[in-house]
């Protein structure tokens, strides 16, 4: 892309492409809302119980299906986004299970440190050998990285998921940080020697590690393979990451790269995001209307994980499934899977293109900077933002034709999606949230510049 065009205004971009605003979506209760989008057709279909696309890891055999559960996103209880309806969890996983579904992902921080326990209490229900699951060692604050303190996570992690063996385990988002998170970690401590002896005794069935940030990390990691044989690893992988991952966020890395290194060391893969936080659901109409004129039933949701689930080496692609419709879209999609064509290959790098024009923030939702010290809802507020964006109601002048209905929409909507005291301009600049952030937003900064640009439009000085 030219750099003319990089430079291209938001307002001019619409106007060439013809505008469109999306289907607004209410904002939804649970661990992770950023799942929203624009659903339909296939969400009729009869879900099929036995027509799951499996993959055969090539490092232990394993048979597992394509569409794998994120429990980074469960149910919570209404009116409570602390509170997990656990009896939404069951029945969530108990279908899953009845459908094909057998492979569950988790983490000691995912929900605010509750994800393993409700995993646990509903996969324990389930005879041992109908499902895999899935735990990191999320040693990320200094005060976990003692050899010691990480045992002690890691053996919790057998008494909250309820089992004594652990299907796969992995060093969590190992870029961050670059090598000297890396050392800290899990090297010089002698975790890692630790989760290979773990392996050895057979407590672990697959070790592997997630990335985020640094190429250097995983260059290295993977530059060690001979010694450390990793059975897995989980990358972000979608249809916009794909060409455009530092363009979405600078410290990224392209996963065409990714899964090229991983693919010619026939490392099997898990792909993460592959709906990039919610943002590949949620597109505005002018391409809505492209992928429709291709596939009219097909679901845009639908179009990203068929994306993901067409690469040979990809074992499984994560979803953070938080309610039944969720569940049965994403279950009819790979029952079977049909891979994408070259022509819809082309069709959605063109896409992509087009997506990279939004100054949106990189945004996806995964809950690591929560819960704010200061009460203050980022990933919502996030949400809002980059949704208001996708909708073309984020004004930049007075002078925008559609200004007063705009106005009003992001205003309305932002106390709507926020409760007041959890809204940005509650941000001290602690920092906090910074070093737990995957995609390594600075988001002071951002939640600043929001609040800014929010009383500007209450105030109408724009």
């Amino acid at each position: 892309m030219t750099k003319d065009n990089k430079n291209i205004s938001r307002r001019n971009f619409l106007k060439l492409m013809g505008g469109g605003a999306l289907v607004t979506s209410t904002a939804m209760v649970g661990c992770n809302s950023a799942h929203s989008d624009n659903r339909g057709g296939l969400a009729l279909a009869e879900v099929p119980t036995d027509k799951m696309t499996y993959r055969t890891s090539s490092a232990t055999g394993d048979v597992v299906s394509v569409l794998g559960y994120g429990c980074m996103r469960l149910p919570t209880l209404p009116g409570n986004n602390r509170e997990i309806d656990q009896e939404m969890v069951n029945t969530l996983t108990d279908y899953a299970l009845a459908h094909s579904v057998n492979y569950f992902d988790t983490s000691p921080v995912y929900c605010q440190g509750l994800s393993e326990r409700s995993t646990g209490i509903a996969l324990s229900r389930h005879p041992r050998d109908s499902y895999y699951v899935a735990t990191k060692l999320s040693n990320f604050s200094p005060n976990t990285w003692s050899r010691e303190a990480s045992i002690r996570m890691y053996d919790n992690s057998f008494k909250e998921l309820q089992v004594d063996y652990i299907d796969y385990m992995l060093l969590h988002a190992i870029g961050q940080g670059g090598m000297k998170n890396l050392h800290a970690r899990y090297l010089d401590n002698g975790v890692l020697d630790f989760l290979l002896e773990e392996r050895a005794a057979g407590r672990i069935r697959n070790l592997g590690f997630s990335y985020h940030g640094d190429i250097e990390v995983f260059d290295y990691m993977l530059s060690k393979q001979d010694e450390y044989k990793w059975d897995f690893v989980q990358i972000q992988l979608n249809y916009l990451d794909w060409e455009y991952a530092k363009e979405v966020n600078p410290v990224n890395t392209n996963a065409e790269y990714l899964y090229a290194e991983l693919a010619k060391r026939d490392i099997p893969v898990v792909i993460m995001e592959p709906l990039l936080g919610g943002r590949l659901a949620k597109l505005p109409d002018y391409l809505v209307s492209r992928l429709k004129q291709q596939n009219h039933d097909a679901s845009v949701a639908s179009w990203a994980f068929r994306y993901a689930g067409t690469f040979p080496k990809v074992l499984t692609v994560l979803s953070g499934m938080t309610y039944m419709e969720h569940l049965q879209e994403n279950i009819r999609t790979y029952s079977p899977l049909v891979d994408i064509s070259e022509e819809e290959n082309d069709l959605l790098m063109s896409t992509a293109k087009m997506m990279i024009e939004y100054p949106l923030i990189s945004c996806t939702a995964c809950q690591y900077c929560m819960p704010c010290p200061y009460g203050i809802d980022i990933p919502s507020i996030f949400q809002h933002y980059n949704r208001c964006v996708c909708e073309s109601n984020y004004p930049e002048s007075s002078q925008d034709a559609n200004y007063r209905k705009s106005r009003r929409a992001f205003l309305i909507g932002y106390d709507r999606m926020v409760p007041k005291l959890r809204q940005a301009n509650h941000c001290i600049g602690c920092n906090q949230c910074v070093h737990h952030c995957p995609q390594n937003i600075k988001i002071p900064q951002e939640l600043m510049k929001i609040d800014d640009y929010t009383e500007k439009l209450k105030q109408g000085i724009l």
